[in-house]
């Protein structure tokens, strides 16, 4: 059965396991933080996803077409100002990976799921993805973000019914809980966000997020940012949809605009509806916005 244990980050769990490309964020820190081995509990191999999106907050998802997080080679996503990231809908995947010439284990499985166990429960048990920990959840993905095969099959399979694809990695059992409408997830320069706050209404009703550590928020700061350190993820990481209000328009800041983006790409996974990134950081605000603000 699925249950609540399995969906660490609350409401929308991460996606931390083989599918996603694009979708799953790897926190790509190698620049800002020296220590990137902290950041290894974001998520961990996931072989099948598509390394173009989990550079910066799941480190090696290889079947998800996913940026890696630091030392990795996957490309960085980045985002135009106001641009989507595609129209279309997002599914919530869980699933179980077996290796590809192990096809009693695969045809046991599907008998026990016949039988009426949960693939979630299976998946802790017997699964080769690092998601095992989790049950299995993948979190929400969307086209673009998974190996071909696994795409195909997952937008294809009705709700709750477990279905059975092979990829380069094995053979998934994966089953779609639910789906949705895609999320927004775009830039806003440091002038459009500098008009934006000059609105009272604005610092009231959006979210603003300045994910630099204390000692650079000591140097140089922007009024109604929260501060969130990047480097204390794990605290506050897996509260943010208590924390923060996911329907709300929500602002993201660091240094130069890396950090940042990546925990943009992790909010839109836990299904925050509009995420705006803050393109060159307050590096670009201090210089074309403020020069008061010192730069560092």
């Amino acid at each position: 059965m699925l249950r609540a244990a399995h969906f660490p980050f609350n409401k929308t769990p991460i996606a931390l396991s083989a599918l996603k490309l694009t979708v799953i964020p790897s926190l790509s820190i190698s620049a800002s933080l020296p220590h990137p081995r902290s950041l290894s509990t974001f998520a961990p191999s996931l072989p099948f996803l598509s390394p173009k999106t989990l550079s910066p907050i799941l480190p090696s998802l290889s079947f998800l077409r996913v940026p890696s997080m630091s030392g990795q080679s996957c490309p960085k996503a980045s985002f135009s100002s106001g641009s989507e990231s595609g129209g279309g809908r997002e599914i919530l995947v869980q699933h179980l990976l077996v290796e590809a010439d192990d096809s009693k284990l695969l045809l046991e499985l599907q008998q026990r799921i016949a039988g009426g166990e949960d693939l979630s429960d299976l998946a802790v048990e017997y699964s080769n993805c690092p998601s095992k920990e989790r049950g299995g959840m993948l979190g929400w993905v969307r086209k673009g973000q998974m190996v071909p095969e696994f795409e195909e099959a997952a937008f294809k399979a009705p709700l709750n019914q477990v279905v059975r694809c092979k990829t380069d990695y094995g053979w998934h059992l994966l089953q779609v809980l639910s789906e949705r409408e895609e999320s927004f997830l775009g830039e806003i320069q440091a002038d459009e966000l500098h008009g934006k706050m000059q609105d009272p209404k604005f610092l009231e009703e959006a979210q603003l997020i300045d994910v630099r550590e204390p000692d650079e928020v000591a140097k140089a700061s922007l009024p109604g940012f929260e501060v969130l350190p990047l480097r204390q993820f794990g605290s506050w990481g897996p509260e943010i949809t208590t924390k923060l209000d996911p329907q709300k328009d929500t602002y993201v800041m660091c240094h130069h605009g890396v950090r940042s983006l990546q925990v943009a790409k992790y909010l839109q996974m836990q299904g925050f509806k509009r995420v705006l990134n803050v393109s060159g950081g307050i590096h670009a605000y201090a210089v074309k916005v403020d020069p008061s603000i010192p730069t560092y």
